[in-house]
């Protein structure tokens, strides 16, 4: 029998894998190239790597259907953000692209769309 924060949690994840779903469509409409999903380094995990022109995109993933707790983006804290350019710099390192123009977005997914943020912050 499951409990409720187990119910709960699972229902997180499946939200959060169909906003993921719904960020890469909306990425490729804005005319960029996918170039990982789930992208998992030791210090990491980035939901989103992709090319906009010539510049390399991490892309975190925020989906939240109500406010209650916030923006989406304001759960990419301090903490998140060091976390998230560690695990760039290993995808960096691991493909040969230490020289790349980077850099780091938020993409909100909410009830009534997307709220795309690029350079939400600077490591």
């Amino acid at each position: 029998m499951k409990t409720k924060a187990k119910k709960r949690g699972e229902e997180n994840l499946r939200k959060g894998k169909a906003g993921e779903r719904k960020a890469v469509r909306y990425l490729k409409r804005q005319g960029m190239q996918i170039l990982a999903r789930n992208y998992r380094a030791l210090r990491g995990e980035i939901d989103i790597v992709a090319m906009d022109g010539e510049t390399l995109v991490f892309a975190e993933v925020k989906t939240r259907y109500t406010c209650d707790f916030g923006e989406p983006s304001e759960a990419v804290d301090a903490f998140k953000q060091r976390k998230y350019a560690l695990a760039a710099e290993e995808y960096l390192v691991k493909n040969g692209r230490e020289s790349a123009e980077c850099r780091f977005d938020v993409l909100e997914v909410k009830k009534d769309g997307i709220n795309h943020i690029k350079a939400a912050f600077i490591t």
